[in-house]
């Protein structure tokens, strides 16, 4: 690197780097980089320049070796949900293949409104080597390839065909991805000979830089139709959604159901914004919700929702709410705030909660207050018994009570795809706010182990002396598994409960109650499969270097869970559920799925007919 005045000369994949080190964010009164580092796996794409460039700044930008460029997305998802989206990693591919494996994680990124910086491999932009490997060539226009399929993935996208670029580049990347309205994964194509081209970049473009969260005041006519039909409310309900908590707005949701007495339910990613304990929290609400929430949800004439993008699961396919109920949208992202004919609030949740509770003079009737309360007592003993063991085969509500009683309140919870989500956020009773990541947007299977590791990360810097603890299920374990390995490489501690039902048996659950036979869910259903067996997980966790074991029930579950806890290990722990009597049979709201309308199957045609009677309740868009 050469410098005349003003200026640093730099190749395009130093000047990248060089900024990323300098952008710094305020957390707590507290300075540090918004980027924490990163994932990579290098390649051709990425390795000469892009290496060369992260290997000079290892500690301002720790990068991660992955096993898997999905997993590393997935990692960086959970490092920035722990982090409450306030800071980021980067993942760094080789072109080709390497990047391409990273599209599924970007889709979950954006599903979720997640941070996520891509710096991948790109091809040559001279051309003069083409065709080159792994290189995809598209024979009406050169210049589409592998990376134009992460346009509809992300938030912000970008492939640099000249040093410059960058000095907008980046800039614009960042501010996306700190956007509580717009923010997502950012993806930078980088062609392998831009990244070693060189510029005489501006001194000053690489100064440090803090970094702010922007808070969006709401307008205030705005607020005045929230009061306004707010003190018209004869059942009125708080839907609370991750939201509240990317905003740093519990204190100010519990702040603001307690002035005016009103019950609050939570979405999925929305779980451990209010204690389990908190009089006014009525449950998780929708498909895999409460019969307590779903109860009220369905009575309630005024519904506040706030940090919640209404997801189907949340809403039960619209069919959740009375038909007439009006829905007061709080959200950062206009997009989210109108849907279905909400009075929209656009703006900060804090900001907004806060300047809900200054105006409005209203409390909500005891009686619906009451009758709210009757309903979470009613559900507070179903999932007492749900979880007790000896009730049933072995399940996944048992292991999910097991760890609730025995996990410090501030572990970290991890679940993300199959039944074990839902399992999850009907049966988890939360212990302290923040505590529960069930990654239930795009519903990944593979994230439970990746995004932990990813979570551990940003927890160790936090709470280092905390757990992070993840719930996986067999499939999901085949499925994605080898960040157990990055674990024990990176000394971040994983507790790993791997619960095996023998396939995939949530979908055979969907399956049957379609009317349709089991078939190629689970492994003894499967025609190809002439001999079925079990694979030996605790062998296999034990070869990437954790400790495992095999349990038989929840008692010799609650010693093994002990026994991890005082481990410094990554610690698996395994235990055999019943694929058909281990589900929780309550608490389901209406689902909209697909079913045949022509079959030969009576057994079809009837549960397509079921099916199809709640449709009755569903909200058509308004």
């Amino acid at each position: 690197m050469t410098k005349t005045e003003g200026t640093i000369r730099l190749t395009t994949a130093q000047a990248v780097i060089r900024w990323l080190a300098n952008q710094y964010i305020e957390i707590d009164g507290q300075q540090m980089r918004v980027c924490g580092g990163g994932f990579g796996i290098f390649g051709h794409g990425n390795v000469t320049c892009l290496g060369e460039a992260l290997n000079s700044v290892q500690e301002e930008l720790p990068l991660y070796r992955g096993q898997n460029e999905q997993s590393m997305g997935f990692a960086a998802a959970g490092y920035t949900k722990q982090w409450l989206r306030q800071r980021f990693m980067f993942c760094t591919a080789s072109a080709g293949p390497g990047t391409a494996n990273l599209l599924t994680a970007a889709g979950l990124a954006h599903a979720n409104r997640l941070p996520m910086l891509l710096l991948c491999g790109d091809t040559f932009m001279t051309r003069l080597p083409d065709p080159v490997l792994q290189q995809m060539e598209n024979f009406y226009d050169p210049t589409f390839g592998v990376n134009d399929a992460f346009k509809p993935v992300t938030r912000y996208w970008d492939r640099i065909t000249h040093p410059a670029q960058v000095i907008q580049s980046l800039p614009n990347a960042l501010a996306t991805m700190l956007d509580p309205a717009d923010c997502g994964p950012a993806f930078i194509g980088l062609p392998q000979d831009v990244q070693g081209w060189a510029y005489d970049y501006p001194e000053k473009f690489f100064a440090k830089k803090v970094h702010r969260i922007r808070r969006q005041s709401p307008d205030v006519a705005e607020i005045a139709d929230a009061v306004a039909a707010l003190k018209e409310a004869a059942s009125p309900m708080i839907i609370a959604g991750g939201g509240v908590q990317y905003s740093r707005a519990v204190e100010e949701l519990t702040t603001f159901a307690e002035t005016h007495n009103i019950p609050v339910v939570e979405t999925i990613a929305g779980r451990a914004n209010m204690l389990a304990t908190h009089p006014l929290n009525i449950g998780p609400i929708g498909v895999t919700g409460s019969d307590s929430a779903n109860a009220i949800a369905e009575k309630a004439d005024v519904i506040l929702a706030v940090g919640t993008r209404l997801q189907d699961f949340t809403t039960g396919s619209w069919t959740a709410f009375d038909k007439d109920a009006q829905i007061i949208s709080v959200n950062a992202a206009r997009h989210d705030a109108g849907k279905h004919m909400s009075l929209p609030v656009v703006g900060d949740a804090k900001l907004s909660l806060a300047a809900l509770t200054e105006v409005l003079d209203y409390t909500a009737p005891q009686s619906w207050v009451d009758l709210a309360k009757t309903e979470r007592s009613k559900w507070d003993a179903y999932v007492a018994e749900n979880v007790k063991p000896g009730n049933r085969p072995n399940s996944y509500a048992q292991a999910i009570g097991v760890v609730n009683d025995l996990c410090d309140p501030r572990d970290r919870i991890v679940a993300a795809a199959g039944g074990l989500p839902a399992e999850v956020t009907a049966n988890w009773r939360t212990l302290d706010v923040g505590t529960v990541d069930v990654e239930f947007g795009f519903s990944c299977m593979g994230y439970e182990i990746a995004g932990a590791w990813g979570a551990r990360i940003a927890q160790a810097q936090q709470e280092p002396e905390q757990d992070t603890i993840t719930f996986c299920g067999d499939g999901s374990y085949m499925m994605l598994n080898s960040d157990i390995y990055s674990s024990v490489l990176s000394r971040k501690k994983l507790i790993v409960l791997v619960l095996d039902n023998g396939g995939f048996a949530v979908i055979n659950k969907l399956q049957n109650n379609t009317g349709n036979e089991s078939f190629n869910n689970l492994l003894e259903d499967c025609p190809t499969i002439p001999e079925p067996f079990g694979v030996d997980f605790v062998a296999h966790a034990a070869s990437m270097g954790a400790q495992a074991e095999k349990v038989t029930n929840p008692a010799e579950l609650g010693d093994a869970f002990k026994r991890a806890k005082a481990s410094d290990k990554t610690y698996v722990i395994v235990m055999d559920v019943d694929p058909y009597e281990g589900w929780t049979t309550e608490g389901h709201a209406w689902w909209e799925v697909g079913t045949p309308t022509v079959t030969e199957s009576e057994r079809v045609r009837k549960a397509h007919e079921d099916w199809e009677a709640s449709r009755i309740k569903q909200r058509r868009g308004v």
